[in-house]
């Protein structure tokens, strides 16, 4: 069953010290990268996501609403919106930028910083039918990418062990919506 490692949005923006942190995502950083260095060989192929934004629209505001508005954040070319450098190791075969003009929250709705490439497209090319999904935030854009996942037909997992959601209550919200959805929810131990 060929399968893909889909690390979302690892990126020091999303870090504590960053512009929108997650508590916990520095110490998450380290545990996917120790979680590759142990498992890389049991994937086809390792996809990161990152937001990449240029000139996302109303998705930036200077009065942020936390739902459809945030502050700016993952800016393109900026350190902040680089892989965490935890992550520095880590070699993907699909790197994808998302959000460049427009709100964007899976990692479907990227592109492959090097070929311009949809995601959906490229996995489809590798023959990929089962997803992996780690990173942040648990409760937007992994469990985004994980319903894109199902709603494309794949077989998703998502490492809770190897996830953050920006708060508890929106955490449990996320995983209830995953686990109608399909989406397996285990951990990486298992």
């Amino acid at each position: 069953m060929p399968r893909a490692l889909v690390v979302v949005d690892m990126q020091p923006t999303f870090c504590e010290g960053g512009d929108l942190p997650v508590e916990g995502g520095n110490a998450l950083a380290q545990r996917i990268a120790d979680f590759v260095a142990v498992h890389a060989a049991n994937y086809d192929c390792i996809v990161t996501s990152q937001d990449w934004h240029i000139d996302p629209g109303t998705h930036f505001s200077d009065h942020p609403d936390f739902v459809d508005t945030w502050p700016p954040h993952g800016i393109a070319g900026t350190a902040e919106a680089e892989l965490h450098p935890a992550l520095a190791d880590l070699h993907a075969d699909i790197t994808i930028h998302k959000g460049m003009y427009e709100a964007a929250y899976s990692a479907f709705e990227g592109e492959d910083a090097a070929t311009k490439r949809p995601l959906l497209e490229l996995l489809h090319d590798k023959g990929i039918d089962s997803l992996d999904i780690v990173g942040l935030a648990l409760s937007h854009c992994v469990c985004e990418t994980a319903l894109d996942g199902v709603k494309y037909g794949y077989k998703v997992r998502v490492f809770t062990d190897l996830t953050e959601p920006i708060s508890p209550e929106l955490g449990e919200l996320a995983v209830a919506r995953m686990a109608e959805a399909g989406v397996e929810l285990v951990s990486s131990h298992a």
